[in-house]
């Protein structure tokens, strides 16, 4: 049972390229812009505190930051945005070698802001994975290890993306500026029923899952990503094989899979 079958026909792909490449000022990004000093910022206007919450580690300080130029008597950079200060990117105690500090834009839009996600350093992602309890030892990871995992990671993510804008071009009408993402997470050890039907049947089960929350003009729509293993990395650093779609939350996104479902048996 090929995973491919979980993404919308080739003809869907082509809506996507007759999406609007500019962003129209009228959309939702625009009018929830966060500008200026943290005391500028009106409370209604900052991120949902909730929002936050669901925002993994490495997301959750997501962007370069901008002094405000009236000293407080805090001297650390904020970001207006979430009143946070900026990512841990010092090197951890007994940390066995340096790791890049950079961090890489994705393509991915972020809702209510006109900026877009940006990816975790490998000290990021090397931090954020001690606070989970992963001990790295010595003998079993190199500086090389840390930027593939990077490569990886970011190349997942992007190829997620890539499969939700084939589903959201059913939807190009009702939300010309197109979709952004508001937040997402992890749920490694919560198979989604798809997941399980499959394991069922004697295919393997996720080694992830991921569920992302998309804002589609005003409308949050959930999707449910699993990963498989799909063997060998290759030179993209692409080895996951994604089963991507819109969760059952509502009537549009069961009648979606409905067509694209229909469509496959037809074509």
């Amino acid at each position: 049972m090929g995973l491919s079958a979980s993404s919308p026909s080739v003809a869907l792909q082509a809506n996507v390229s007759e999406q609007p490449q500019s962003v129209p000022p009228e959309c939702p990004m625009h009018q929830k812009k966060m500008e200026g000093c943290p005391m500028d910022v009106n409370s209604s206007d900052r991120l949902d505190e909730n929002q936050n919450s669901a925002v993994p580690a490495h997301q959750e300080r997501a962007y370069q930051y901008v002094e405000c130029p009236i000293n407080s008597q805090a001297h650390e950079k904020i970001d207006p945005s979430n009143m946070m200060p900026p990512p841990n990117q010092q090197p951890s105690p007994g940390q066995p070698f340096p790791l890049s500090t950079v961090r890489e834009e994705s393509s991915i839009p972020r809702a209510y802001s006109d900026k877009k996600w940006v990816y975790p350093s490998e000290q990021m992602f090397w931090n954020a994975m001690l606070r989970k309890g992963w001990r790295w030892k010595e003998e079993d990871i190199r500086p090389k290890d840390m930027t593939d995992i990077i490569k990886i990671h970011n190349q997942n993510n992007e190829q997620a993306w890539k499969e939700i804008l084939k589903w959201e071009a059913l939807h190009a009408r009702e939300c010309p500026c197109g979709p952004t993402l508001v937040r997402f997470g992890g749920k490694a050890q919560e198979y989604s029923p798809r997941a399980r039907m499959r394991s069922w049947m004697g295919y393997e089960l996720p080694f992830d899952r991921h569920d992302w929350i998309v804002d589609r003009c005003g409308t949050e729509v959930r999707y449910v990503i699993d990963y498989y293993d799909g063997g060998e990395v290759d030179k993209n650093y692409q080895f996951t094989i994604l089963d991507v779609r819109p969760a059952f939350d509502s009537l549009s996104a069961v009648w979606d899979r409905m067509k694209v479902t229909w469509w496959r048996w037809t074509s």
